[in-house]
């Protein structure tokens, strides 16, 4: 009898020597777009890449065309990965011409835009643009595949642009410029002043009024809480892209108070070129986004690649900066040990071998969060 229990003792000991330990992976989503040539086989020959470096899910944008959102929604499961529906919000650019937002000069965006010519900005405050996006994102939650809707531009035309794109457009933003400042239509400043007293028209500086930044954090808030409303009573979840803080950039620059939103996951864009802040600013920043959710709702780290990595200081346009591969263990583990709940690459399809071959390094290891 002996004998046996060493043998079977021996043998129990072999078999956990020889048990590979659960290996430890965080948890990875990436945004991406779908281009004009993208077929159902080259869905399936990118996102089993993807997954095989390893995304849990893809935050895809395929328009507002409910089949090809069905379609990759499809390829993503089979592929066993988590999707969310991303689809740009306040940006539409042929609407109704009296739901666009006006700036502080009077002009409707749908005639005049700051920036770019894309930026063609609903206001929030109007009825006629909360029906359109319940529905548009009611009929994308009837997807079965769909598992989150995914809100972009869901927020107002930025009054103030991060740093590193000032060069770009030529630009000194010390102030809150008239272009760039919404929204001053009829129905907002009426339901402003009915609320405070205030008429925002004959205030010298509207910069320095709080209730008026803070009137207008409040209708993005409405009009996010009125989405998740109608995507939950279906079923599904709703997460979404957001600027970085929200106290320290979002709530100021587009008036994304987004710690208040009803919603189930936060992705902000923690894209430090855009902030011209290095590697390490990205874990600062999610301290601060994990704390202002007091850690209840997960927070995913978006990180903003370089393609051209190996050209990066000749590259002129700041959207053509971000992490290269020698940060991005960097920013990963700056990113959990802040306390987030995994982090988003945009884009896994601009991840060179060399990108990738950092992260898989910097996913498969243990965080501990830092108080």
């Amino acid at each position: 009898m002996k004998k046996v229990f060493i043998a079977l003792a021996a043998v129990a000991l072999l078999a956990t020597a020889c048990t590979k330990a659960p290996e430890s992976k965080i948890k990875v989503y990436g945004w991406q777009g779908e281009g004009g040539n993208t077929t159902e086989e080259t869905l399936q020959a990118d996102f089993s890449k993807w997954k095989s470096h390893g995304l849990d899910g893809m935050c895809y944008n395929a328009g507002h065309d409910l089949q090809k959102i069905q379609r990759a929604a499809k390829v993503a499961h089979a592929n066993g990965m988590e999707y969310h529906a991303w689809i740009p919000a306040m940006l539409q650019g042929d609407m109704d011409s009296t739901l666009y937002a006006v700036n502080r000069k009077g002009e409707p965006a749908y005639e005049v835009q700051a920036y770019v010519p894309y930026y063609k900005c609903l206001c929030p405050n109007h009825e006629g643009t909360a029906e359109f996006l319940t529905d548009l994102y009611g009929k994308v939650a009837d997807i079965p595949e769909v598992d989150y809707v995914h809100l972009d531009y869901i927020r107002y035309v930025d009054v103030i642009l991060a740093k590193g794109l000032w060069e770009k457009y030529g630009l000194v933003m010390d102030e809150e410029y008239p272009t760039a400042d919404y929204c001053y239509c009829d129905k907002c400043v009426a339901d402003f002043k009915a609320a405070t007293g205030i008429d925002i028209k004959s205030v010298e500086d509207p910069s320095k009024c709080k209730e008026w930044a803070q009137f207008r954090c409040d209708l993005i808030t409405k009009l996010v809480d009125r989405i998740a409303d109608t995507v939950h009573a279906k079923g599904k979840k709703v997460s979404a892209a957001v600027f970085p803080g929200p106290d320290s950039h979002a709530k100021w620059m587009v008036r994304q108070e987004w710690n208040k939103w009803n919603i189930d996951a936060f992705f902000p864009m923690n894209y430090n070129d855009f902030y011209l802040e290095d590697a390490a600013w990205v874990g600062e920043v999610t301290k601060e986004e994990v704390n202002s959710v007091k850690g209840e709702k997960p927070v995913y780290s978006g990180l903003f690649i370089c393609r051209d990595w190996q050209n990066k200081a000749n590259i002129k346009d700041p959207e053509g900066h971000g992490l290269i591969p020698s940060e991005i263990e960097e920013a990963v583990r700056g990113s959990m040990e802040a306390g987030a709940a995994g982090v988003a690459l945009f884009t896994p399809g601009s991840m060179t071998d060399e990108h990738w071959k950092a992260f898989d390094k910097a996913i498969h290891q243990t965080y501990t969060v830092k108080k």
